[in-house]
């Protein structure tokens, strides 16, 4: 096993050779031949443990004997305790999902030293058997059928090829000693009880059922790369990226059949999981929307626009007279000037002397007017948008420069004529939107 873990690294996973990585390890069989390969391939491994505390002086003494493994085979432990309990209590999730979410977070701060380059973690062709029957029986697409990448980003798994009883027995023929978590033997878990029900009974409908599993999967990855990428070609044809926002055509996007199954295609990365309210959105009024925990999706007259969710909150800025440039929540850039030249939805030119420092930068509101240079008379902002077909999200997202309670610019859009300069000006302030 030695020899063929050592080439599969060699030709599948070079970018592990010569670099620090961080090993997970449990001390289970399973990170126990993982950490024995590496070192004996000659991998730069630090062993990381997570002590979860859910099986008192059991827990604590798995972390004693990583930490010497770690000694045996001559290379540095990490090791970190956590209330596993309260943090599911927290965040209302199961002991499962609250282990592996502090496990995966803190690789992520480790890894965020830049001490090491790569997680690897022990997991094995079996588990990828049983998350393929867990997704199953929850219902998935051809992802969750596709089972557990070998590289999610800087996580690696080495062992993914290999079966269970091929680690086993490489342990028992190395007389490696390792650690046995008492909690696998309950099947009250979902995993456990594919594991030691399921996967034994499907062993026995053929021999070499596990290797036409992974046959099978890898036919299925073939098949997930032609989808992906012909879903990319659609994505380029009906996405219309501005900035972090995207544009979609109703009209085109109902044209597709089966719309079920290219609304997941284009949609599901970003979270959403509602179908029917997002087929609904195609027909609703305008401002309707669905949202995801990352993403909304809203009905803008003809088109979706699909942007972030985003997290900050309404604010408003105050601009000193002394003020010459401004970074956040936009730029802007001030200068005194004797001539106007160079007009244009990004630059202005506004009679300094009839406006009141500090000016107030703040998002619109309902309700709001002003007096659009060039037009007759105000016009509230809302039908402003209108006939200028300003989209959902770009309202959202306008600032407004103010004197006061007076606008004074629509940024990038309209200045007030209130503030224009006159013959009889004599201090000209000169505002630019930098984009």
């Amino acid at each position: 096993m030695l020899k063929r873990f050592t080439e599969h690294i060699n030709s599948n996973l070079p970018l592990l050779r010569e670099r620090p990585l961080l090993l997970a390890c449990s001390g289970g069989v399973d990170s126990v031949v993982l950490a024995q390969l590496c070192t004996s391939s000659g991998l730069k491994v630090t062993l990381a443990h997570c002590n979860f505390q859910l099986r008192g002086d059991e827990s604590d003494a798995d972390e004693t004997f990583v930490q010497e493994l770690g000694e045996k085979l001559g290379v540095k432990v990490i090791t970190n305790q956590f209330d596993t309990e309260k943090y599911a209590e927290v965040h209302r999730g199961s002991i499962q999902m609250a282990a592996r979410e502090m496990r995966y977070q803190w690789f992520k701060e480790l890894l965020g030293t830049g001490k090491f380059h790569f997680v690897l973690t022990a997991h094995h062709a079996d588990d990828d058997l049983e998350t393929f029957l867990i997704n199953l029986s929850r219902g998935t697409g051809i992802e969750g059928l596709t089972g557990i990448p070998i590289r999610n980003e800087k996580v690696i798994r080495p062992l993914l090829n290999f079966s269970r009883q091929e680690i086993l027995d490489y342990a028992k023929e190395n007389t490696l000693e390792w650690r046995e978590d008492s909690s696998n033997a309950e099947s009250k878990y979902l995993r456990n009880k594919i594991r030691l029900d399921i996967v034994p009974q499907l062993k026995t409908l053929h021999p070499s059922f596990l290797e036409n599993f992974k046959r099978t999967q890898s036919h299925l990855e073939q098949t997930k790369s032609l989808v992906h990428n012909y879903m990319e070609d659609i994505r380029t044809k009906l996405f219309m990226r501005h900035g972090d926002t995207v544009k979609i055509e109703v009209a085109e996007l109902a044209r597709l059949v089966p719309l079920e199954s290219y609304l997941y295609g284009l949609l599901h990365e970003y979270g959403f999981t509602e179908w029917n309210d997002v087929k609904d959105l195609l027909n609703a009024m305008s401002g309707k929307e669905v949202r995801s925990k990352t993403h909304r999706l809203v009905k803008d007259r003809t088109h979706l626009i699909l942007s972030p969710i985003e997290t900050t909150l309404e604010q408003v800025f105050w601009i000193s007279e002394e003020v010459t440039e401004t970074e956040n929540p936009i730029s802007l850039r001030f200068e005194n000037v004797k001539t106007i030249e160079n007009t244009g939805r990004n630059t202005i030119y506004l009679d300094k002397e009839k406006l009141n420092f500090p000016l107030l930068l703040r998002n619109w509101e309902k309700g709001d007017y002003f007096y659009p240079y060039g037009m007759d008379g105000k016009k509230k902002l809302s039908k402003f948008f209108k006939d200028e077909k300003v989209d959902v999200i770009s309202k959202e997202k306008q600032w407004l420069l103010c004197s006061n309670d007076t606008i004074a610019w629509v940024v990038g859009r309209r200045a007030d004529k209130r503030f224009k300069v006159e013959d009889s000006t004599k201090d000209i302030l000169k505002i630019t939107l930098v984009t």
